[in-house]
């Protein structure tokens, strides 16, 4: 089964506890051999699903939205991206060198092709910015893959 992840950056707290948990559960559901995440390994959901899927024997892809996009990310990052990244069997890439809005989209655009399901970390609410969550399922719905949201109940984002 090929796994996409998009979701909410930014998540603290036992927000972010929650929210690992339930990503790591989803992939212990799945027969490893056959297990491939797709993500672009952005801090928060993107990591953690990567990290999940890896921890129990799955492969990794991984969608690199710009040539820019890793210093756009927390420095205290950095080391997971890069060893998240070194770790996927596969890399793709949107030729886009900016680490902007419709990079970031484009990149989701390419995830959403590759997988069979998507994971979304979404609290439901519209996008606060062009390629946020709520356009990545939106994308996947049009596209006719199946989204399946993770939020935990009651759970509210700053």
């Amino acid at each position: 089964m090929r796994i996409g992840i998009t979701g909410h950056r930014g998540l603290t707290g036992n927000l972010a506890e929650e929210v690992r948990a339930c990503l790591h559960a989803l992939v212990e559901t799945r027969n490893p051999a056959e297990l491939v995440g797709i993500s672009c390994i952005a801090d928060g959901p993107d990591a953690w699903f990567a990290r999940a899927v890896l921890e129990v024997g799955g492969r990794i892809e991984v969608v690199v939205p710009a040539a820019a996009y890793r210093a756009g990310l927390p420095e205290w990052h950095h080391d997971e991206y890069d060893a998240l990244l070194a770790a996927a069997s596969q890399v793709y890439g949107t030729g886009f060198r900016e680490s902007d809005e419709q990079a970031h989209m484009a990149g989701s655009e390419i995830l959403v092709g590759l997988a069979e399901h998507l994971v979304a970390v979404w609290d439901g609410q519209p996008a606060r910015g062009y390629g946020g969550t709520a356009d990545v399922v939106e994308s996947a719905r049009r596209m006719g893959t199946p989204v399946q949201v993770v939020w935990p109940k009651g759970a509210t984002r700053d």
